[in-house]
């Protein structure tokens, strides 16, 4: 079983959604769709599920041309997260429904209904009214729903966000267990790097309708192709900096200029962009191969057991992420140390030169 997008295309009024995309999903997998606001996750997932239908190219279900199937024809199963529940009738009744539509047996209904009303958290609630609910328990009960209908394609579109912490993070862990134990084929869309991570299997990061990479979920953010999906897959966003090298020099900045050490020794000479994430900004030297740069703080937030410094160094505008709760001078220079390592290299055009040599060695 598997889902194929061969050059699919959306146009709205003339705007782009989805620039033409080919993309293949298999059986018992997790996929997730990483990218920020407006990059077109919804859009893609909504040519999936047949709700929409693409301006060029086809989509093929296990190798059958499904592009014109109306999605009630299809084995589909969709949750926002902005959740939609029957209001009229009870909690136990709107996770029944799809299986009522499927004419399953009373038997069959009563004990897929319990079982995923018990790993929602649903249990006593199932004679209630979703209107008698949290907004976290409706939401739950819509993913529920999306559980028994024993579908082949189940699409997730940021359904999570509504919940608690401790729940978000079970769900994490349970859902897709459950999913892929049927068979079924997930896609889940989140904004967020950390859940891709957490959620493991594959994924593909989007930015401006465009899928700029697609892998194991590990392998694209240790080995981003381009600076845009470096982007993408970090947050906050990955920092960069326009370098120089020539011969064992690098220069940077207004005039500054470090011997290249590390990694960087290797690159031929050129001009480049170097990315770094922002947890890998310390304010001590670690290594001494570790580059210093002595930008100014322009703001710093407190998160609890890590500090956010926001830096400015000759006009580059950088974020930081160090441990502990620090008491800092605003507009003060803050020397800040990187170790060569950790400092992924691309091209002129964004294209990857080089990884990081930690990602190398993971």
């Amino acid at each position: 079983m598997a889902l194929t997008l061969e050059g699919v295309s959306k146009v709205v009024d003339g705007v782009v959604h989805i620039h033409p995309t080919t993309l293949t999903l298999e059986k018992s997998t997790m996929n997730v769709l990483l990218g920020p606001t407006l990059s077109g996750k919804t859009s893609l997932m909504r040519l999936m599920a047949g709700l929409d239908r693409p301006n060029t190219g086809r989509i093929l279900w296990n190798g059958a041309d499904v592009t014109g199937m109306r999605v009630q024809d299809r084995r589909v199963a969709m949750v926002y997260q902005q959740f939609i529940n029957y209001p009229s009738m009870t909690v136990y009744e709107n996770i029944a429904s799809p299986m009522r539509l499927m004419r399953k047996s009373g038997t069959e209904i009563d004990t897929a209904v319990r079982t995923a009303a018990d790993l929602m958290k649903l249990g006593p609630l199932l004679q209630r009214k979703p209107l008698e609910l949290s907004g976290g328990q409706q939401q739950r009960c819509a993913l529920a729903r999306a559980l028994v209908k024993d579908a082949g394609l189940v699409l997730l579109d940021e359904p999570l966000a509504n919940l608690d912490y401790k729940l978000r993070e079970e769900l994490r862990v349970e859902i897709p267990k459950i999913f892929e134990a049927a068979g079924s084929i997930f896609v889940y869309a989140t904004t967020e790097p950390e859940e891709a991570l957490l959620l493991g299997g594959n994924t593909a990061t989007l930015w401006q309708g465009r899928v700029t990479q697609f892998g194991p979920t590990a392998e694209v953010y240790r080995r981003p192709v381009d600076a845009t999906t470096a982007r993408v897959f970090s947050d906050p966003p990955m920092n960069f900096l326009q370098i120089t090298k020539a011969g064992s020099r690098l220069t940077f900045g207004e005039g500054q200029g470090t011997e290249a050490r590390g990694a960087l020794a290797a690159l031929p000479d050129g001009r480049y962009a170097a990315g770094f994430r922002p947890n890998h900004l310390s304010l001590r030297q670690h290594s001494p191969d570790a580059m210093q740069f002595v930008p100014r703080l322009a703001v710093y937030e407190i998160t609890g057991s890590e500090t956010f410094i926001h830096l400015d160094h000759h006009g580059e505008r950088w974020v930081g992420l160090i441990e502990g709760v620090r008491d800092l001078e605003i507009g003060a220079e803050l020397p800040v140390y990187l170790d060569p390592s950790h400092v992924y290299t691309f091209g002129e055009d964004g294209t990857l030169v080089a990884p990081a040599a930690y990602a190398l060695a993971a």
